[in-house]
């Protein structure tokens, strides 16, 4: 059975990562559990996996990919844990059966389904998870204003298994956001991961003008919780438009073409993005914030 433990974190609070990044201890929750070996860039598939010895044997990892959208959905398992838990990141509703029967043909025991912020470009596949697999839980910011199962804050962790999810809050491009960083020690993968919803893209960021985003903010997240991690840290975004799958944390430090500029630059930069309106952003906020789940509330 997956049960939820308590633990002191020493990372900073979320109310404080949202205005000045000053340090404020809280206790985090542990929420349970394995992770395997990833590929240098490359151009993307919808499907990809690699493997590796050691801790990481212990951790089953996809990357699926769905093309409309142009979204990543993470899956993790903890496969030397009896129940093989697993957890989805960012699932999408139209790949939900997908994700599920490959989780099936695996063995595995999906207990999270979780989201990195409120999505404006697709329709999260939390909801439709739920309806399927009972049990399974959706995990999704407080600082987001979503409904889910649980909510979660600076400094929480997600444990499945053996095996944990770091939460840090990393809000600008919405202000909601958070990156999900695989754990940090001797039992845990190395590298670790980073999987960084839109706060971070490889070569790039979030765009920061709507649904409370803030350009001096998304700096701020990230430059003091994704470019602080190890510099062989993998970065996992929630998109990518130009073929990559993978990055680093030392690749993004030295090339990324917005964040490696000082902050008043970055700003501008952001400013002039003349971004067109996202046009799914109608659909997709007002679904996401229920769950997905709009066309079963709106019947009931």
């Amino acid at each position: 059975m997956i049960q939820l433990r308590f633990l002191k974190s020493p990372l900073l609070s979320s109310s404080n990562i949202l205005s000045n990044f000053s340090p404020k201890p809280r206790t985090g929750t542990l929420l349970p559990h394995p992770v395997t070996k990833f590929k240098p860039l490359s151009q993307m598939d919808s499907y990809s996996t690699t493997t590796t010895s050691s801790s990481l044997s212990k951790l089953l990892f996809r990357q699926l990919f769905e093309k409309e959208s142009s979204t990543y959905t993470y899956l993790l398992a903890d496969v030397n844990h009896p129940d093989k838990p697993a957890l989805l990141i960012d699932p999408v509703d139209k790949t939900v059966d997908r994700d599920l029967n490959v989780i099936k043909e695996l063995g595995l025991k999906l207990v999270y389904a979780m989201n990195t912020h409120v999505h404006a470009d697709h329709v999260t596949g939390t909801g439709l998870i739920k309806s399927k697999v009972p049990g399974a839980k959706s995990i999704i910011s407080k600082a987001s204003g979503s409904k889910a199962d649980l909510h979660v804050e600076h400094g929480d962790k997600v444990s499945f298994g053996d095996l944990f999810l770091e939460v840090r809050a990393t809000p600008g491009h919405t202000l909601g956001c958070v990156t999900y960083v695989s754990g940090e020690g001797p039992d845990q993968p190395q590298p670790r991961m980073a999987f960084t919803g839109d706060a971070l893209l490889i070569r790039g960021c979030g765009r920061t003008d709507f649904q409370g985003g803030s350009s001096s903010q998304l700096y701020k997240s990230v430059h003091s919780q994704i470019f602080t991690l190890p510099k062989d840290t993998l970065i996992y975004p929630a998109h990518d438009y130009k073929g990559f799958t993978v990055s680093t944390v030392g690749e993004e430090i030295q090339y990324n073409p917005r964040l490696t500029k000082d902050e008043e630059t970055f700003k501008s930069i952001m400013e002039n993005l003349n971004l067109s309106y996202p046009k799914m952003i109608d659909i997709a906020v007002p679904a996401n914030l229920v769950c997905g789940m709009q066309d079963l509330i709106s019947k009931a």
